[in-house]
């Protein structure tokens, strides 16, 4: 159906239309609401929430105009029986005449405060018995939204064929409203009820299709390696290790164990906060490998990070026949030749690096396990390149901190998670506390008496980007102000940042974790990679500006020796309410998986499956991820049991969901096998 067939439509309001994108009458049915008025939900005067958009009946008082610099400024004072509120128009001088005193009216707008009052800006002005639910649209540039509505309206009575893209099967195991039903539901809902069922099918079919996306393509026998995998191959290691793993550690153990034994390659996330054990279990794994004939990868984020993990590895693994390699960027020319050399002959066991692992020159001989550390440090294209350096291996993701993205994949499935939620006997939980700069001298106070019982402290600045030069000025204040409050030679200071020499850097941590140095101040960089258990303060200076996921990945830094440890957050006075909600949990828990469901909460899902971390794009058009858990563990189980018995979507029952693939996706194809 052409939009120039549709009652009302001219040349300038298709020319309007097709700017917005819209070429069919038909394409207007999938551009669903925004949000919607409720004018049965309505509120009292006394209940009008600053921030909220409100439905309210009133009774009005007097009406007054006046001229505020030049503008017309329409005020209509008006009441209920709990209060009074001021509603106020600019530049509308008209509305003094529509409004009369006495009358009583339904009054809908944004409530807003203006000099500690509460007043409704530019509310629309209804007859009282105005009832029903109204769908608010996106706005489009000369086309007026009633005029919107109105064109919608047409095409839904044209009665269009529309045919159901979820199979009958699934609509019927889940109780889905037709597809010809929830359209026009949604559009023109004539009940909450009516609309909820409609929200729900149009979230059920929006996260089935996403699920099927980002849900790992899992490979049929013959795919991957089968290896020898239990306790028992793994038990010279675990003999060798100067403790006994907790029970959480166990059980993951045994967990990713039982998946290495299958030919379908392992996908496992190992999900705790930091200084659960995971790098153990990541160590047990890769000896696992070995034992079977395989070489082993570890990716870490940071060269600090991968030198410390290739010196554990050396430790642990070395007395036992592994032989481990470092690669990462900043290898000399020669070193990094040999290097690539023993990988590709097999006389490297084990191979830990950065990004250097993934780069063109790197062959390996027989790589059978890749784990990454910090999963929220990678991108999914970034270790799938890792994975396509050999056939199919077995992949283990670490994670201190599972980000929004990370919780989303959980449910959705894309990897099976294993959670470490016990800590090692002795580890004592972080003492988190939020000071303004008011409290600094008291802060600094506390340090002086941690130093003097013999421990050590960082202090981080915010350094987003490291070309910020704001940033980066904040940094150098900082460290030079330290020093002058901890001068030597009673105190030794450190300072780290990414436009340091590595060398210096280097030599720098070296000292801080030496002991040499009392306080490191730092950006970021310290985020991953350093171990410093005599270090027991951390503060983060302007703290607000972190995320949740940083603040605990800074957190853990310290708490990791037997003594009690501090982390001290400190921001100016003004906060956003937003700041303020991180800031409170992160003194409230020091859990990290609740801490990524708030985070998902406050921030949303965001483009969970967007081209920052897996190159693809998804158009949601009802979903939230953050708050239709439910619905996201239904289709994943729908998803799944689509992609068992029909991973090409080939079959008949199955075309709608391929129209869905390219309504949502455009006609790209996606490869499912990428998504890990």
């Amino acid at each position: 159906m052409r939009l120039a067939e549709l009652k009302g439509v001219g040349k300038a309001r298709l020319e309007a239309l097709e700017r917005a994108g819209l070429e069919r009458a038909e394409q207007l049915l999938w551009r669903l609401p925004e949000s919607y008025t409720d004018y049965d939900d309505r509120c009292e005067v006394a209940s009008l929430a600053s921030g909220r958009r409100c439905a309210f009946l009133a009774r009005i008082k007097s009406v007054s105009t006046a001229r505020v610099r030049g503008a017309t400024r329409v005020v209509a004072k008006v009441f209920d029986q709990t209060g009074e509120v001021a509603c106020v128009w600019f530049q509308q001088p008209y509305r003094a005449r529509q409004l009369e005193v006495g009358a009583v009216q339904l009054f809908c707008g944004l409530v807003t405060r203006y000099r500690g009052v509460a007043e409704v800006v530019s509310p629309r002005v209804l007859p009282a018995d105005t009832h029903g639910i109204e769908p608010v649209y996106a706005p489009i540039r000369d086309i007026p939204p009633k005029t919107y509505a109105g064109l919608v309206r047409q095409v839904l009575d044209a009665g269009l064929p529309l045919e159901d893209d979820l199979p009958a099967a699934i609509r019927q195991r889940f109780s889905l409203l037709p597809q010809a039903q929830a359209l026009r539901s949604i559009h023109f809902p004539e009940s909450r009820e009516a609309l909820e069922r409609a929200m729900r099918a149009f979230s059920f079919r929006d996260l089935l299709f996403f699920a099927l996306a980002v849900r790992r393509k899992r490979l049929g026998p013959g795919m991957g390696f089968a290896m020898k995998a239990n306790l028992a191959v793994v038990q010279p290691f675990l003999d060798s290790l100067p403790y006994a793993l907790t029970g959480a550690q166990e059980r993951v153990l045994r967990q990713a164990l039982s998946d290495m034994e299958s030919d379908a390659p392992m996908a496992r996330l190992v999900e705790g906060d930091v200084g659960c054990g995971k790098t153990v279990i990541a160590l047990a794994l890769l000896y696992c490998a070995f034992e079977n004939g395989f070489q082993g990868a570890l990716m870490a984020p940071t060269e600090v990070l991968a030198h410390q993990h290739a010196e554990e590895a050396r430790k642990l693994l070395g007395p036992l026949g592994v032989r481990v390699a470092l690669l990462t960027g900043s290898l000399r020319a020669a070193q990094k030749r040999e290097t690539l050399r023993a990988i590709e002959a097999g006389e490297a066991d084990l191979i830990v690096g950065t990004h250097a692992l993934i780069m063109g020159g790197v062959q390996y001989r027989r790589l059978g396990l890749v784990v990454t550390d910090e999963q929220h440090r990678f991108g999914v294209n970034q270790r799938a390149a890792l994975g396509a350096k050999g056939e199919n291996p077995h992949l283990l993701v670490m994670s201190a901190t599972p980000i929004p993205r990370t919780l989303a994949l959980m449910i959705y499935g894309d990897l099976d998670v294993s959670v470490i939620d016990e800590l090692p006997p002795g580890r004592r939980p972080v003492r988190t506390v939020h000071y303004t700069d008011a409290a600094r001298l008291r802060v600094w106070g506390f340090l002086r008496q941690e130093i003097a019982r013999g421990r050590q402290a960082y202090v981080v600045y915010p350094l987003i980007e490291e070309s910020e030069s704001m940033d980066y000025k904040d940094l150098q204040d900082g460290y030079e102000a330290i020093s002058r409050d901890f001068p030597l030679p009673e105190y030794v200071v450190e300072v780290v940042h990414g436009r340091m020499k590595p060398e210096d850097k280097e030599a720098a941590m070296r000292r801080f974790k030496s002991g040499e140095a009392q306080i490191l101040v730092s950006t970021t960089v310290i985020e991953v990679g350093v171990d410093v258990p005599n270090a027991t303060v951390m503060v983060i200076e302007s703290a607000e500006r972190f995320g949740l996921s940083q603040l605990h990945q800074l957190r853990g830094r310290v708490g990791r020796g037997g003594e009690q440890s501090y982390c001290i957050l400190m921001t100016g006075e003004k906060l956003s309410k937003e700041a303020r909600a991180r800031l409170d949990a992160m003194c409230q828990t020091n859990d990290g998986f609740r801490l990524a469901e708030l985070d998902l909460k406050l921030r949303g899902a965001g483009d969970i499956a967007g081209t920052q971390q897996s190159g693809m794009a998804f158009d949601l058009k009802i979903a939230n991820p953050t708050l239709d858990v439910q619905i996201l563990q239904l289709t994943r189980d729908a998803a799944g049991g689509v992609l068992a018995a029909d991973a090409a979507l080939a079959a008949p029952e199955h075309a709608g969901l391929r129209e869905l693939k390219r309504r949502y996706s455009g006609e790209k194809s996606i490869d499912f096998s990428m998504i890990s």
